[in-house]
C-alpha cells in the first residue's frame, strides 16, 4: 500500500460521517444514497433518503410505486430526472433481474441515469468490486495531491485521472478505498480555503508544496447560463385555484404548476397587463396582485419568475389543459421549488 492510501485510511477511520447508507449492505438503498447525492449535499439529502426508504424499502416497492409519488416524495431536492430515471431503472430490476438488484458493474450501469461514477459506487461498495470512483472531490485530491494541470473536464484529463485512479485502487477492500477518498475531499480537501496545516498528507502534497492549492483543480469554461422569463398566473375561484402539468423534455417534466406564460424577454407590470390571462378573458377575472421577481439559479438556466394572482367570478368556466385543484388539496401535487416558494408567499401549502 502506498503512504497516499494509508494517510487518508487513517484519516478516514478516524473522521468518517455516521451516515445510514454506511450501515448497510443493501445495494438497493446504496443506489438511492449515490443517486440523491449527486447533486446535493449530505445534510439536505439525508433526510431524503430516510424519507423514500420507509416510504419504499425495497426496489419492488419503489418499482411498483406511482410516478407523481415519487416526484411529491423528490420535491425539494430539484434535478427531478433524478426521480424519474430511478423510478424506471426500479421497473427495469423488476421486469430484468425480477427485483434482485443486478451484481456486476456491467449489469448496473445499463440501468436508467447510472453513469460510470455511480455504477462503480455501487459496485464497489454493496459488491466489493474493484472499480474507482471518480467524482469532484476525487479529482481534487489527485490533481492537488500529484500535481495534475490537466483540466478534469476534457477528455485527456478524464483519461489521466481514470488510469491513476486505477493504480491506486485497492483489490482487497475497494468500497472503504472509494468512500475514504470521497470522504476526504468532503471533509479536508475542499474546495476554497482547505485546512492544509492539519492535513496528513501536507508534506508530499504537491499542490501544498508549490504554493498551487487554490489554481488545482483545472477546469475549463463551463457553459454560459441562458436566461429564462416565466410568469405564473395564479387563477383563484371560490376555494379552488389552477394548476398544469408540465410536459416534454423541458426543465421540471411531470411536475405541476401555475399556468405558465414564457418570455423571451422580462417584461414589466404594464407589458404583462397588456399581454393578457392565459385561459381567461381579462374582463372576467379582478388583478389582486403582481408579485416581486424571484430568481432561481439551475446548472445551466437563470430563472426570473413573477406570479400574477388574479380572481375569477364563480360561474365562469374555463375550457382548458388546466385541473381545477381545492386549495387545501394543493399540497398533494409534486412541484418544483420554485413553484413552492410562490405557494409559501400566498399562503397555499399546509392549510
Amino acid at each position: 500500500m502506498n503512504n497516499f492510501s494509508r494517510q487518508i485510511y487513517t484519516w478516514y477511520e478516524i473522521h468518517k460521517r455516521d451516515l445510514p447508507w454506511r450501515n448497510t449492505e443493501d445495494a438497493y438503498k446504496i443506489w438511492l444514497s449515490e443517486i440523491i447525492l449527486q447533486q446535493t449535499r449530505v445534510a439536505q439529502g439525508t433526510k431524503y433518503y430516510l424519507r423514500i426508504t420507509e416510504a419504499f424499502p425495497t426496489v419492488k416497492h419503489l418499482a411498483d410505486a406511482d410516478e407523481h409519488e415519487v416526484l411529491k416524495l423528490w420535491q425539494g431536492l430539484g434535478y427531478y430526472s433524478r426521480a424519474r430515471n430511478l423510478h424506471a431503472a426500479a421497473k427495469q430490476i423488476e421486469q430484468s433481474h425480477h427485483s434482485v438488484f443486478p451484481g456486476s458493474y456491467e449489469k448496473i450501469i445499463q440501468l436508467k441515469g447510472v453513469g460510470p461514477y455511480t455504477a462503480a459506487a455501487i459496485a464497489s461498495i454493496a459488491f466489493n468490486l474493484p472499480y474507482p470512483t471518480i467524482d469532484g472531490n476525487v479529482y481534487r485530491i489527485l490533481s492537488r495531491y500529484f500535481g495534475i494541470d490537466s483540466p478534469i473536464n476534457s477528455n485527456e484529463g478524464k483519461k489521466q485521472f481514470q488510469k491513476l485512479a486505477e493504480e491506486l485502487m485497492t483489490e482487497s477492500h475497494p468500497g472503504n478505498h472509494n468512500q475514504a477518498l470521497m470522504e476526504f475531499g468532503a471533509l479536508q480537501c475542499i474546495p476554497k480555503n482547505p485546512d492544509c496545516a492539519n492535513c496528513p498528507l501536507i508534506e508530499s502534497c504537491y499542490a501544498f508544496q508549490n504554493k498551487l492549492v487554490e489554481q488545482l483543480p483545472v477546469k475549463l469554461n463551463k457553459t454560459k447560463q441562458q436566461k429564462r422569463f416565466f410568469y405564473y398566473y395564479l387563477i383563484e375561484k371560490g376555494e379552488s385555484v389552477f394548476l398544469e402539468k408540465r410536459t416534454g423534455n423541458d426543465i421540471w417534466k411531470n411536475l405541476y404548476q401555475f399556468p405558465l406564460m414564457e418570455s423571451k424577454t422580462e417584461l414589466n407590470d404594464e407589458q404583462l397587463l397588456k399581454k393578457g390571462i392565459p385561459y381567461i378573458n381579462n374582463s372576467n377575472c379582478t388583478l389582486i396582485k403582481i408579485s416581486s421577481t424571484k430568481k432561481h439559479v439551475l446548472s445551466h438556466q437563470i430563472i426570473f419568475a413573477k406570479l400574477i394572482f388574479v380572481r375569477v367570478n364563480a360561474n365562469i368556466n374555463i375550457t382548458s389543459p388546466l385541473i381545477q385543484v381545492n386549495k387545501k388539496d394543493i399540497s398533494k401535487f409534486a412541484v418544483s421549488r420554485l413553484v413552492e416558494l410562490f405557494l409559501e408567499d400566498f399562503n397555499l401549502v399546509n392549510r
